[in-house]
């Protein structure tokens, strides 16, 4: 499998704007001394990511929205009515995982025991700011390798979200080589590193990216969720 990718953390340009709004403060407004931890947390991080990604395309894929299943290879998928739509139009599928590395986490978790909670917070959310970013290069990846044929990809979905169960993790790294980026997954299907992403992204000639719609989804507690709406509310006003 070829399409394997170590990215710095560099990279990745992870702004102290994200990892506030994914605490729950709005782009430069979180307070003392929340603002001066997450740049000594941004310096840190470098030094303890091992960012990797790597994905692979399955030329068949078979969607079937009534019964909401998809299958893929020899792996068959339940991700429920959201993500069955939202890849009915797909004629490929992209497999793909990516992880920050376990560092991170390991560093979060020496602050915690030292009793310095506020950083090693601080520091989680970098984590998994991370490996959402490292995701979303990932999907540049996919999309530069399948546009010379005409070609484009969905949104990505993960187990765990819109209602798909996070059991079929096993699933999905069945079709993929084993250990692959170091990622391992247990018996209760989450992964290690703990700062993991797995999931698919159609392709096809009428795929398209639209973003995350909330009402797809039933958490209300969703981070992301709050602060669309808390945007939306703003652009109302």
């Amino acid at each position: 499998m070829n399409n394997t990718f170590q990215f710095l953390f560099e990279d990745l340009s992870v702004l102290s704007s994200e990892v506030e709004e994914f605490m729950g403060f709005e782009a430069g407004q979180s307070p003392e001394p929340f603002d001066k931890l997450i740049e000594d947390g941004l310096t840190l991080a470098p030094k303890h990511c091992k960012i990797l990604g790597a994905y692979k395309i399955f030329d068949t894929i078979s969607v079937h929205p009534h019964h909401k299943t998809i299958q893929i290879a020899t792996q068959v998928f339940s991700p429920g009515k959201v993500i069955s739509a939202r890849l009915k139009k797909a004629t490929k599928v992209a497999v793909f995982v990516c992880t920050a590395g376990a560092g991170i986490s390991e560093l979060s978790k020496q602050k915690a025991a030292e009793g310095d909670d506020m950083m090693a917070y601080i520091l989680d959310v970098i984590g998994s700011v991370t490996v959402d970013k490292t995701a979303e290069k990932i999907q540049k990846k996919i999309q530069a390798e399948i546009e010379p044929s005409g070609l484009n990809i969905t949104d990505p979905f993960s187990p765990g979200y819109c209602n798909w169960s996070v059991a079929e993790q096993h699933k999905l790294f069945a079709l993929l080589p084993n250990n692959i980026c170091g990622i391992s997954v247990s018996d209760t299907s989450l992964m290690f590193p703990i700062k993991s992403i797995s999931g698919i992204s159609g392709i096809g000639e009428l795929c398209k990216r639209t973003g995350y719609q909330c009402e797809w989804c039933s958490d209300k507690n969703c981070i992301v969720g709050k602060i669309r709406r808390r945007n939306s509310s703003k652009k109302s006003v």
